[in-house]
């Protein structure tokens, strides 16, 4: 993966994480959950036990496939790890409003999806 540029740094309390002008993180091993609640935070979000099922199955996903899921993919992923109720595009836009897919491996701290604007 070609080093993107350093936009800006999210700030916490021990050290400074790169990220782009996205703010998806510029080096994936800086993630870490308190690295997701500040990422969160920016956007007054609340990181709730639903929203970390599904931050655990886009890590996996990205571990398994080396890619981070676009939306038809995630749904599929989280309905295969969470049960048909949570596998559904609405319970991911309640979670992730405007776009699941790209907001979602934003706070997982994985790269931007294929096909994400």
């Amino acid at each position: 993966m070609a080093s993107a540029e350093i936009y800006r740094y999210l700030e916490l309390q021990e050290r400074q994480v790169p990220l782009d002008p996205e703010g998806f993180l510029i080096h994936l091993d800086d993630w870490s959950p308190e690295v997701a609640e500040a990422l969160a935070a920016e956007e007054a979000r609340t990181l709730t036990e639903e929203h970390w099922e599904v931050i655990e199955v886009l890590r996996d996903f990205y571990a398994r496939y080396e890619a981070s899921p676009a939306m038809r993919p995630l749904v599929k992923a989280v309905g295969q790890a969470l049960g048909p109720e949570k596998g559904k595009s609405l319970h991911l836009m309640r979670l992730f409003p405007d776009s699941p897919a790209k907001v979602g491996a934003r706070l997982a701290g994985l790269p931007k999806p294929a096909n994400c604007l």
